[in-house]
């Protein structure tokens, strides 16, 4: 039988096991064979055979037999096992005593913990420095907690430092010495602890750091030495650390004056030069840190303080008496110029290679200054002059800025609108190197020289006419006094027919205008998009001015362009009024929250009273009434309130809108309603209106039939009203415009198709949607879009179509012909600048949903959460 290696011999617990498995098996073993040898001697139902039994017998003999020798092979290995585990044990004891010489030979404290964390064994010189350090020894099964609070406890710890990055902690103990602390994990969970004496190493970076301090300090002293400025550096205390002689010259000290160990406050009292000392409790940031002393002998010194991060800072002394005589005698030259220009009868002016005014005299100042009297320096020469006037010089400023003197003369207007004419002269400024850096403007006013020649020769060329004139005159006079007759009668018939012609042509341009506002919108509509698209976006706080400063714009040109359009649309006669009954809840509701922010914004007080009484109208036509008086009403008014509400006269509802304006005179009570017509009170500042307003309200009244009336008070106020029939409600569709108002669902991933023939208003309606997180799709036509996509069967949640196409086609046959192809039709939005009544009532019955131009993107995302959510 093979003999087992010594290191492979089972441990005790292992051979006491595996012998009382085998003692155990062997017991079975005779109880199995008893048992047998048992049944066979007394079975009593039928008696075998004798040579069977005999067989059966030696089967059984056999067996045991096997069974017998295999005890017997396990008891010779486990007396093998025995004679291993003994040899191992006793080089594990001569294993254990070397390591434990070894540990003892370690020159660092040595420290080995169980699984637990209790010590199990340690060398002599961790011994040796608990019992330097606390007199007290450390026995094993102590745990690494004790230990620690021990050593907190017992004083034998003065300081723990934990550096980043280094391997353990250091320790400085009560004997002086420092200790470094690493620890490694065993294989079973315990702990290996070193403690290394370092003390000579932390000598030498401490001698080597002092060095290293010393030679800065050195090197700091000899730089602040060669400074021309005075320095001195004060400390958190305030004492002085460093400082130069530069300061102590500056400042009237000697040096046996000032020291490391005299308090920096002290030497405020013997210099005439402020030292600008930190106040007691005062953070030096907030005191005045730089100020400028004129002493007794003209000289100039600048100090200045810089806090320090400690809580100390540095003091600055400059001599700048040379500098600020410099500066003084610059501003006495340029006033003695500015004197002398300023008295020179002609435009004088300076600019620069920006092309940026840098200097001008008074002349040239009242001649192209803004009527707000901002200054004209550092502006530029584009923004000084008018566009057409920056034109017509450009051709001579290109010249001078090759070098060349330019002289010139033309007709101008000044700010004043006085036509003069100006001789301009422009000299090149060369620097050294002969370049262009800027160039001198020179302006003479020679409108009466220039007149006096144009009437001089006038005269000189038409004085012989003028007397043949005359003679021709007396001649043909009698003639003339007879036709006069037979030309004011064809005089008279002309003004009818050009007055007759004149009502034509209005009338043709107020179709003309009415019919072209599909165009007249477009770009604005694209415009207005892109708008929106930026506003969705951050791109800094001034390009966010810049994009809001362009969309108020755009609204600016949107309220003028659209009441050209409806005053020429209501003179075309091409609107129809959609006469129903509606309760008033809802419109009194929607406009006073429109109104009650402008409202706030100019500080007056909107009051309104809520009423569900039912009139007969058409909706919008009268919200753009109460629109008109309240834009009108917060215009005007100062300061106060304006209140809108309602009330009962006999049959009828009378809409009103009060204020507490400076109020119309009696007079031009009836003048308000006129076109172009405004009555702006004494001092009001001028606004972008037209003076439309009333007079289309007056044109919406009319159409519908319904009165306006007016009064008002000079110095009080005015009241503007609308009278309405009353009506009954009779069951209708759900109002879908009154729905978007409060709708706000989500449009992330929703998927739109986008058909407009106008590709600018494509990609800014797809910039606009994608920034809601909309999935677009554009195109021009029902071509362009099958090109694109499978109309039939791709993935689509709303169709936003323009209604008016390229090639006499619509939107509305578009999409009916997409949703044809579709097993299940798509939401529709269609987009339209017409406002006819025929229209919409054609795209409602077709179930589609309709926003018109210019679309107000706020309008535009409640349509699209409706139609998502529908």
């Amino acid at each position: 039988m093979p003999r087992s290696d010594p290191h492979d011999a089972p441990e005790p617990d292992e051979r006491d096991r595996r012998i009382a498995e085998l003692e155990a098996e062997n017991a079975r073993l005779r109880r199995i064979r008893d048992a047998l040898i048992t049944r066979v001697e007394s079975s009593t139902a039928r008696k075998p055979e004798p040579y069977a039994a005999f067989e059966h017998s030696v089967i059984l003999a056999e067996q045991v037999r096997e069974r017998t020798e295999a005890l017997n092979v396990a008891m010779e290995e486990l007396k093998s096992s025995n004679k291993a585990l003994n040899k191992a044990r006793d080089e594990a004891e001569t294993t254990r005593q070397r390591l434990s010489d070894a540990i003892e030979s370690i020159a660092d404290g040595f420290v080995l913990f169980d699984h637990s964390h209790r010590m199990i064994q340690a060398n002599s010189r961790f011994r040796g420095f608990w019992r330097e350090g606390s007199g007290q020894d450390i026995a094993p099964g102590t745990s690494i907690a004790d230990i620690s609070s021990l050593a907190v406890t017992s004083g034998l710890i003065v300081e723990e430092h934990n550096e980043p990055g280094a391997e353990g902690s250091v320790f400085l103990l009560s004997n002086g010495r420092w200790v470094q602390k690493t620890e490694r994990p065993t294989r079973e969970g315990g702990l290996v602890v070193l403690y290394s004496d370092i003390t000579d190493v932390k000598n030498t970076e401490t001698a080597r750091r002092e060095e290293a301090l010393a030679e800065k300090t050195r090197l700091l002293q000899a730089t602040v030495d060669n400074l021309s400025q005075g320095v001195v550096l004060v400390s958190p205390e305030g004492y002085p650390e460093i400082w130069n002689h530069r300061f102590l010259s500056l400042v009237g000290l000697a040096p046996e004056q000032i020291s490391a160990q005299r308090p920096f406050l002290e030497l405020t009292a013997l210099s005439e030069v402020p030292l600008l000392t930190k106040a007691a409790g005062v953070p030096i940031e907030s005191q005045a840190l730089e100020e400028v002393r004129r002493q007794r002998d003209g000289a100039v010194i600048e100090i200045k303080t810089h806090p320090m991060p400690d809580g100390g800072f540095v003091n600055t002394y400059t001599d700048i008496t040379e500098r600020y005589r410099y500066a003084e005698t610059l501003k006495e030259s340029e006033r003695w110029i500015r004197v002398v220009t300023d008295h020179v009868p002609a435009l004088i002016a300076y600019v620069g290679s920006d092309m940026t005014v840098q200097f001008c005299n008074k002349v040239y100042e009242n001649w192209y200054g803004a009527p707000d009297g901002s200054p004209l320096l550092g502006r530029a020469l584009e923004n000084i002059h008018s566009p057409e006037l920056h034109r017509r010089l450009v051709p001579s400023i290109e010249k001078v800025l090759t070098g060349q003197s330019v002289t010139f003369e033309f007709e101008e207007s000044n700010r004043h609108g006085e036509q003069r004419y100006m001789l301009r002269s422009y000299v090149p400024n060369l620097d050294d190197e002969g370049t262009v850096v800027g160039f001198f403007v020179m302006i003479r006013d020679i409108t009466a020289r220039r007149r006096t020649a144009l009437a001089l020769q006038q005269a000189y060329d038409n004085l012989e006419q003028r007397v043949k004139e005359r003679t021709s005159a007396l001649t043909d006079l009698n003639s003339q006094l007879r036709q006069e007759i037979d030309e004011r009668a064809e005089v008279e018939s002309r003004l009818r027919d050009a007055k007759l012609e004149a009502d034509r042509a209005n009338l043709s341009k107020t179709k003309f205008l009415a019919a072209v506002s599909h165009d007249l919108l477009q770009p604005l509509n694209a415009a207005r998009l892109f708008t929106s698209s930026l506003l969705e976006h951050s791109f800094g706080s001034r390009a966010e001015s810049l994009v809001r400063s362009v969309s108020t714009s755009l609204d600016d040109v949107e309220n003028l362009l659209g009441t050209l359009v409806d005053i020429s649309k209501l003179d075309a006669g091409v609107i129809t009024p959609d006469i129903t009954a509606f309760d008033l809840r809802d419109l009194i509701n929607n406009i006073a929250r429109e109104f009650r922010e402008m409202a706030a914004a100019k500080g007056l007080e909107l009051l309104f009273v809520p009423s569900s009484v039912v009139v007969l109208s058409d909706s919008q036509l009268l919200a753009r009434i109460l629109r008109n008086f309240l834009t009108n009403a917060i215009r005007y008014t100062d300061q106060g309130r304006i209140l809108f509400g309602c009330r009962r006269r006999g049959d009828a509802i009378v809409l009103q809108v009060w204020d507490t304006g400076p109020g119309i005179p009696s007079d031009k009570l009836t003048e308000i309603f006129q076109e172009f017509k405004r009555i702006r009170p004494a001092g009001a500042q001028p606004d972008k209106g037209l003076g439309l307003g009333l007079a289309i309200v007056d044109k919406i009244a009319r159409m519908l039939g319904h009165p306006i009336t007016v009064d008002s008070v000079e110095g009080r106020g005015s009241v503007f009203g609308v009278e309405v029939p009353q009506g009954r409600l009779l069951p209708s569709k759900p109002n879908i415009e009154s729905a978007l108002a409060y709708n706000d669902g989500g449009l992330h991933s929703a998927r739109v198709w986008v058909v407009d023939n106008d590709r600018a208003i494509c990609s800014g309606m797809e910039i606009l949607l994608q920034g809601w997180g909309c999935q677009v799709l554009t195109a021009v036509s029902l071509e362009d879009l099958e090109n694109k996509v499978n109309v039939a069967t791709a993935a689509v949640d709303v169709i936003l179509a323009d209604y008016h196409l390229d090639n006499d086609e619509n939107g509305v046959d578009l999409v009916a012909e997409v949703n044809r192809r579709r097993p299940v039709p798509a939401s529709v939005l269609m987009i339209t600048a017409n406002y006819s009544h025929e229209l919409k009532q054609h795209i409602r019955d077709q179930g589609y949903l309709l926003v018109n131009k210019p679309v107000k993107p706020l309008k535009l995302r409640s349509a699209l959460n409706h139609l998502m959510q529908r």
